[in-house]
């Protein structure tokens, strides 16, 4: 008792720590300096995101459709009467929606579809190694189905490699996998298993149905239609480079920093993981506006294939203006002709452009663009033409040779370009803006009515091409 009673005298172990005059106001500065560092953070975030939504404010409305997906698939767990139906699988819609709602409808589609079949297909095929196991003998049953989940995941793996199934079904190959891994080994310690399979295959196919119905119904984003419209702006973008380019070479601009128009060719050559991804996305896609079941998507990437060839010809030809001295034209008038030749060949070459532009972006053929083209060779053959005539300042004037001959490679691949998008305008069954007109010009001889100047008018752009040719 005493030896206790000495215990409870004994005075508790206490820390004092001195700090010198002046540290709480230092700590409690740096205290001020961390919440004021996280308040600007905050704010530089919230700028980021809404600059974002106001760019582009479907992508905001794709936050807004994940969140009421996710609050309409709530209702199977949070509802008594829904979740008696599907048991404690509910949680599986939920998973379901979160990583098949995708921003474009093909991507939604393509991600849903593969993960219902896979997951439909793997179930199938774990109830019958199921069977098969339960008949044989207790020993023989763990080797039937690690075996069995050995060759299938195998034999799975293996065919990611192939092109097609990785372009198409990489996604429903890894759900394969693991669905079928999952239901066969826990078939093992489970009894009820075909009601697991039953519903994990049900809860799968309720997430799925309500990404397809937010994703198709609210505010869609196609991607034919994406692939379509960037198409057509890389080719607004190349025929802007292709002008500026020579503006700057004629203007002798070449010591300022290029213009953002200069650089447009770098888009075009940046996009081909773009457009393979939306190409293989739309063919996912129901029918919608003018894409049907069989629009050639393919034929897009052979478009964007051309323009890269030509783009890479653009590059090369913005390089060699962006190096060379500056020019004297008032020095060498055989010089400054051919100068001028060289700027009415690359405003030629992006009128073309922007004619195959138009006619992709309005799904339209029309004669403007072969017109353009013919417009295009004839301001080549002059340039030629004046090339042979000052052959005597080679020396002088290598550089601009150099440009001279660049232009004449960028006009042969634009043709290319004209060409696969006249071969889309085949397979897609582009309308004819020409057989558009011809009421309007059967109205026009009813009175002397004066047509307005305009580019869209294909019968005006020939008079303009043929004028100035």
């Amino acid at each position: 008792m005493a030896a206790a009673k000495g215990a409870q005298n004994v005075p508790a172990t206490e820390w004092r720590v001195t700090l010198p005059e002046g540290a709480s106001v230092a700590v409690e500065h740096e205290l001020a300096v961390a919440h004021g560092a996280r308040a600007w953070a905050s704010s530089v975030l919230l700028l980021a995101v809404w600059r974002i939504g106001a760019d582009d404010p479907r992508r905001a409305v794709h936050g807004l459709k994940v969140g009421l997906a996710l609050a309409l698939v709530s209702v199977f767990y949070y509802t008594r009467t829904l979740y008696d139906g599907v048991g404690g699988a509910a949680m599986w819609a939920v998973l379901t929606v979160v990583v098949v709602l995708e921003y474009t409808v093909g991507g939604c589609v393509y991600k849903g579809l593969n993960r219902a079949i896979a997951t439909a297909s793997a179930a199938v095929v774990a109830l019958g190694v199921h069977w098969i196991a339960s008949k044989s003998d207790d020993k023989f049953e763990p080797f039937i189905r690690s075996g069995s989940v050995f060759l299938l995941a195998a034999a799975a793996t293996s065919s990611r490699f192939i092109p097609t199934v990785k372009a198409r079904f990489d996604y429903g190959v890894t759900i394969f996998i693991l669905t079928y891994s999952l239901v066969a080994v826990s078939g093992y310690r489970v009894d009820a298993l075909v009601s697991m399979a039953e519903q994990r295959v049900c809860t799968i196919s309720i997430g799925v149905s309500i990404c397809l119905a937010v994703s198709a119904l609210i505010c869609p984003v196609w991607a034919g239609q994406e692939l379509h419209l960037a198409t057509a702006r890389n080719m607004e973008k190349l025929a802007g480079a292709v002008e500026a380019c020579e503006q700057d070479e004629s203007t002798n601009n070449k010591k300022q920093q290029p213009s953002s128009k200069a650089e447009g060719y770098k888009c075009v050559l940046n996009s081909k993981a773009s457009e393979d991804s939306l190409s293989n996305l739309a063919r996912w896609e129901p029918p919608h506006g003018g894409f049907g079941f069989r629009h050639p998507y393919g034929q897009y990437k052979n478009v964007g294939a051309a323009m890269r060839h030509c783009a890479y010809c653009v590059e090369a030809l913005t390089g060699c203006v962006r190096s060379a001295g500056e020019v004297h034209p008032a020095k060498a008038p055989g010089r400054r002709q051919l100068a001028n030749a060289c700027t009415r060949v690359a405003a030629r070459c992006a009128r073309v452009l922007r004619e195959a532009s138009g006619s992709v972006r309005s799904m339209t053929t029309s004669r403007a663009v072969d017109m353009a083209v013919a417009d295009m060779n004839a301001a080549v053959e002059e340039m030629q033409a004046d090339l042979a005539a000052t052959s005597a300042l080679m020396d002088a004037a290598a550089q601009l040779f150099t440009v001279t001959s660049l232009l004449i490679e960028v006009s042969s691949r634009i043709e290319g370009v004209v060409d696969a998008v006249d071969t889309l305008a085949r397979l897609a069954n582009f309308k004819s803006a020409d057989e558009e007109e011809k009421p309007a010009k059967s109205v026009a001889k009813a009175g002397p009515v004066i047509e307005p100047d305009s580019e869209a008018s294909g019968g005006n752009r020939t008079t303009k091409a043929l004028e100035e040719v």
